[in-house]
């Protein structure tokens, strides 16, 4: 079983003809609600390649938060210990979308509940995973606690660290993968070299380069950057490093060697950039394997 622990929210998604400049008010051509959060994403990613999966966070008592649950049952990911926080609005994300470009705000609600304590109840459920998958979309000190459980129950740990922000060398330490853009490697390693750093954590260091594809260690070969899948018809990047992560992840618990669990999960991130929406294009474990072949 792969357990998320993370965040869960509704994407509100506006588009006009540009984005208003400020104190102005411009006309709305359409609006959307998508399921997002990139706890959630990741899980979504994880059940669509047909792994156990389990999300563990908290949506508010509104209307979305019905409706976020419902989406993440009916993606075959595990609900039973999501918790639902009254009085509070779940997670929102309102992004302005105009003239290819895009502006976001972010009402963290919910998630922002997602503490200690609710850790310390659902801690006999969430030391039953295999794995653990963390984002930077919950308090940090809630991670160092899972970290913490993790360590101590020989849980294996994969952090995505966005969005960006600093983490200590005890936390790079105490995950077994941290897998970080350009930008999110710079803020937490400084301004050194991809292959410096991928060299130096032998494994656990995997740097997503964009469009070049991913770099890390691989035994015997020092650090290579694996390619990203050819002859994407790319229409929307939105979730591609949730997939990226999820299918990582999935990689892992089927034993694949590095070199391979990176072109597993660069297929599939590719295969996401497809379709609008970050879980709509999620794809298939069929149609990965197909491409692996």
């Amino acid at each position: 079983m792969i357990g998320v622990v993370g965040s869960i929210n509704m994407d509100m998604m506006i588009s006009s003809k540009r984005i208003p400049k400020k104190g102005e008010t411009v006309k709305g051509e359409s609006i959307k609600y998508l399921d997002g959060g990139k706890g959630a994403n990741q899980a979504v990613a994880i059940a669509r390649l047909k792994a156990n999966v389990a999300m563990f966070g908290k949506v508010g008592s509104d209307e979305h938060g019905k409706n976020l649950i419902t989406n993440l049952k009916n993606n075959n990911v595990n609900v039973d210990n999501i918790a639902i926080e009254n009085n509070i609005n779940s997670g929102l994300a309102i992004i302005t979308i105009g003239e290819n470009d895009n502006t976001i705000v972010v009402v963290p609600g919910a998630n922002n509940k997602v503490d200690k304590n609710y850790i310390d109840n659902i801690k006999s459920e969430l030391i039953k995973c295999d794995l653990i998958v963390l984002q930077h979309e919950i308090p940090q000190e809630t991670n160092e606690y899972v970290i913490k459980i993790c360590k101590e129950n020989n849980i294996k740990v994969v952090l995505n660290p966005a969005p960006a922000s600093a983490v200590s060398k005890e936390i790079v330490e105490s995950v077994d993968y941290i897998t970080p853009n350009e930008h999110e490697m710079k803020l937490i390693f400084g301004d050194r070299s991809v292959e410096e750093i991928v060299n130096e954590y032998k494994g656990k260091v995997l740097v997503t380069l964009g469009s070049k594809g991913v770099a890390a260690y691989v035994e015997g070969k020092g650090a290579v950057i694996v390619p990203c899948r050819k002859d994407c018809k790319t229409v929307d990047t939105t979730g591609a490093g949730d997939t990226f992560n999820g299918a990582f992840c999935v990689a892992l618990t089927k034993g694949y060697d590095m070199e391979k669990a990176l072109k597993f999960a660069n297929i599939a991130a590719g295969m996401s950039t497809e379709k609008v929406g970050a879980q709509s294009g999620m794809p298939e474990l069929d149609m990965v394997e197909s491409e692996m072949k």
